[in-house]
């Protein structure tokens, strides 16, 4: 009856959200009084997760793996769940965790949530606090299922250090017959991806055109962010899709979101109100967005922008 944590990677190397949900599976099995194994999957060295609480690592290695599908990782998930006698599986609620998230949860006839924030506030009944309404509000739901399985939010927890000594544990997993596979993938290199940043810097049409950038990647180059933008720029091909954010687009959950020369449309603020601090740059002071942000700067980009690099060189330097 133990509590089963998929700690997610990439490229070998497991994300941040790993050591996170990894934390949280902890504090989960110690609130039903069992053991928590976490599992990897082409992971990186399994000693990091020993940090985080993980007694026990289960991992799997197949270079059939080597690119993400929802399909082969759920199927594996279900099979380890079942050969660890695991009737709680912690995910995260990254863009492929909600995509495993329902196709683990059917593998295993299991009740799921999402987007929690909290740990169990009951166990019995088993009751979780989730972010609902694209954000705006909270929803304490109950898993009445005798499975269940959790995705939790990125930043709602936190990794909290938790050294023991552990042990790993090589799986064989049957795979799926597959029929859509990834014939190639490419990546952005030498940039800090949303998905991974404690900092994102964003901008919108604010900025007038693609050849305003420049300031935009400083500041994010001296915060060590990453870099995004409104979905209009993109759709205008000034930055590529991929930097997108909103609802439409990819989901930040930062812990520092700098708004620069964007209005604040609903659907960009209901894809970034996770953030915990939101600072906004804008010309006009009635724009939306200063109604969600908790700093608010009005006055022209191309004034504000280079002030503040220069301030944080300055201080960094300091």
């Amino acid at each position: 009856m133990s509590v089963l944590v998929f700690a997610d990677s990439s490229e070998g190397k497991f994300k941040k959200t790993a050591f996170e949900v990894v934390s949280y599976g902890k504090k989960v099995a110690e609130q039903l009084g069992t053991t928590m194994v976490a599992l990897t999957i082409n992971g990186g060295d399994a000693s990091e997760l020993y940090a985080y609480g993980a007694e026990k690592v289960v991992e799997v290695k197949d270079a059939a793996l080597t690119s993400f599908n929802a399909k082969s990782y759920a199927s594996i998930i279900k099979q380890v769940a079942e050969a660890q006698s695991s009737v709680t599986v912690i995910i995260d609620s990254s863009i492929d965790g909600l995509t495993v998230g329902p196709l683990v949860a059917v593998n295993l006839e299991a009740g799921y949530a999402s987007n929690s924030v909290e740990l169990p506030a009951s166990t019995n009944p088993f009751i979780v606090k989730r972010k609902a309404f694209s954000n705006k509000a909270f929803s304490n739901t109950e898993i009445s299922t005798e499975k269940k399985v959790i995705g939790v939010a990125k930043n709602s927890y936190g990794a909290h250090e938790n050294a023991v000594s552990g042990s790993v544990e090589s799986f064989s997993a049957t795979l799926p017959e597959l029929s859509v596979k990834s014939e190639s993938i490419n990546k952005a290199s030498g940039t800090i991806t949303i998905a991974d940043a404690d900092v994102v810097v964003s901008a919108g049409r604010g900025m007038k055109g693609p050849e305003n950038w420049g300031m935009i990647e400083e500041l994010a180059g001296v915060l060590g962010a990453a870099t995004a933008c409104s979905k209009p720029v993109s759709d205008l091909g000034w930055r590529p899709h991929g930097e997108h954010v909103g609802q439409t687009g990819k989901p930040v959950a930062s812990n520092l979101y700098i708004a620069i020369g964007i209005s604040g449309a609903i659907q960009h603020l209901a894809g970034i109100n996770a953030s915990k601090v939101k600072v906004v740059i804008n010309t006009d002071p009635e724009a939306p967005f200063f109604k969600a942000a908790d700093y608010g700067i009005v006055g022209d980009a191309f004034e504000v922008v280079p002030q503040l690099i220069e301030k944080l060189k300055a201080f960094k330097q300091a």
